[in-house]
């Protein structure tokens, strides 16, 4: 095999060529809406893995795949891929001794809490409280939040997000320090439990605050406070902290205020590197109840074979989460979370693209083998895609790289895409070059404080070393005024994500869509047909897992 990092002007010098040649492509922005349509509506049940409305999902895809005449994407002859979880109920207590009095705090009011130990019953008693700022280690940058202090047992509070370190000289955020105004992982939710667990913790509060987390706590509720999922483990998890927690800056502000300590000052202590965990004088007492369930998901797979004889056992992944939240029967009104955008149409998004691949003539087929992959349980941690990453049905040292879908635009079409982890790979040089065609440019994500690159599958394929590219809705509407993309976001976030308000909206059109999907579909096309393979760039995190698998 050949490799190589893409190199953007000889892809420019060549692209009127090979452009030339590209093959016209259909794709239906009726289809894309009415393929959403389906899979958000309340017969689908909201797609929570190990529901009926898993069932009916990928039922529902997998016999998508085979009208469209897709083989099946598992060698063993199926188009699915057995995902074995735990469905995880969580019903916890806390409440903490503090200045000489007890402070109860109310699930879902004060916080939302679970437990992804798989055991019926975890607990701590009398656990001493810290505040360990930020909870990041990052030797690269000469941070330790933990300095010497040991934290086994017991309950460690932080902040989310990065720490914000300024510049001396702008006093602007510090880019050479956590990304300056892009989150690294170290402020992603996830690491802060690892980090918790790692240190010996026996829990681990996160202060909630809807700026640097990107979300309101109400999407935490809704996420958190049901059924969760974990992978199924030969140890029940027992390295985890025993409860994982969101606070509400409410809450966190009584605990400090009752040991006696001032949360907004030793808030802005902790964007320093002279930081030292803070002992709040408080012990927490939790509980946490779980009802445990086995689940037997699916992610579902479809394969298009490669039509090079040399090259069909080489692959190029599409991706794209079928799952969503399901049903709350404890709501009034409407229970079901449909998830029209989130992912409803990025599936649809998905699926269009494999009917235009399959329908190419056989002389402009992928000479690649192209694997279309919708995974479960991503709004529960990225479970299915992890998954697949650990257990893939292909070798990821034949897979030259990874096309993630989270979402559509359903509006009209613009002169701009957004990619989200710019410059990561060679994969960026490849979609600079397609969008030029289509007169169009690309450019780095406008948001990277919200951490996008962390919450979305196609980060555990990097996590083992697969060039991932996960384009997003360009910004620049062609048509409307400047704002109107912020706007629509916006709107989105504050009213119907991980709601059961993200239904189809009367004023989707889908017509950016369908020019999104035929850029990822000639992004597709070229990493299934160029001898040369994409490459992390130097410098990035993901490289020498890469270069390691590929040696």
């Amino acid at each position: 095999m050949t490799r190589f990092r893409f190199c953007l002007p000889l892809i420019l010098l060549g692209s009127a060529v090979a452009l030339a040649a590209e093959p016209k492509l259909e794709i239906s922005a009726a289809s894309l809406l009415a393929r959403t349509r389906i899979l958000s509506s309340d017969a689908f049940e909201g797609r929570a893995p190990g529901s009926a409305g898993e069932e009916k999902t990928v039922t529902y895809l997998a016999a998508e795949f085979e009208k469209l005449g897709l083989l099946p994407g598992n060698p063993d002859g199926t188009y699915f891929q057995n995902v074995p979880l735990v469905g995880i109920t969580s019903r916890p207590t806390l409440s903490f001794a503090v200045g000489g009095r007890t402070l109860a705090l109310t699930h879902v009011n004060d916080f939302a809490g679970f437990s992804s130990r798989l055991a019926p019953v975890v607990e701590g008693r009398a656990s001493d409280v810290v505040f360990v700022g930020y909870g990041v280690v990052a030797p690269e940058f000469n941070w330790d939040d933990f300095k010497d202090v040991d934290v086994r047992g017991k309950t460690v509070v932080m902040l989310i997000n990065d720490p914000p370190v300024p510049d001396a000289a702008t006093g602007q955020l510090d880019p050479n320090v956590f990304g300056g105004k892009a989150m690294t992982y170290y402020g992603r939710w996830t690491y802060k439990y690892e980090i918790a667990a790692q240190k010996g913790a026996a829990a681990c509060l996160i202060v909630h605050e809807t700026i640097p987390a990107a979300y309101p706590f109400g999407v935490v509720v809704n996420s958190w406070t049901r059924e969760n999922f974990e992978i199924q483990a030969a140890d029940g998890n027992a390295g985890h902290v025993a409860l994982s927690a969101w606070l509400t800056l409410g809450a966190t502000q009584r605990l400090f205020r009752a040991g006696g300590h001032d949360f907004e000052k030793l808030k802005r202590l902790a964007a320093t590197r002279d930081f030292r965990p803070v002992a709040l004088g408080a012990k927490a007492d939790f509980t946490v109840a779980n009802t445990l369930r086995p689940v037997a998901s699916r992610n579902v797979a479809a394969l298009l074979p490669g039509s090079d004889p040399h090259l069909k056992n080489e692959y190029v992944l599409y991706n794209a989460h079928w799952d969503h939240l399901g049903v709350d029967e404890k709501l009034k009104g409407d229970r079901i979370f449909n998830g029209a955008a989130d992912n409803a149409a990025g599936v649809a998004v998905l699926l269009e693209i494999a009917q235009a691949m399959r329908a190419l003539p056989p002389a402009q087929q992928p000479k690649r083998s192209v694997l279309f992959l919708s995974v479960t349980a991503e709004e529960k941690g990225l479970l299915g895609a992890r998954y697949y990453a650990r257990h893939p049905l292909y070798p990821l040292a034949r897979t030259v790289g990874l096309v993630n879908m989270d979402g559509a635009n359903p509006f009209g079409r613009t002169r701009d895409l957004e990619i989200i982890g710019f410059g990561a790979s060679g994969i960026d040089d490849v979609g600079a070059a397609v969008a030029q065609a289509q007169g169009r440019i690309v450019r780095p994500d406008s948001h990277p404080e919200r951490g996008s690159f962390f919450r979305s599958d196609h980060f555990e394929f990097a996590k083992v070393g697969v060039p991932s590219y996960y384009p997003k809705s360009g910004r620049d509407f062609i048509g409307q005024p400047a704002d109107f993309a912020e706007r629509k976001v916006n709107e989105y976030i504050a009213n119907d994500y991980h709601k059961p308000s993200d239904e189809v909206k009367p004023d989707w059109t889908f017509e950016g869509a369908a020019q999104d999907t035929e850029f990822l579909l000639r992004v597709g096309l070229r990493l299934a047909t160029d001898p040369k393979w994409p490459e992390w760039n130097p410098g990035n995190p993901f490289k020498a897992r890469r270069d390691a698998m590929l040696r």
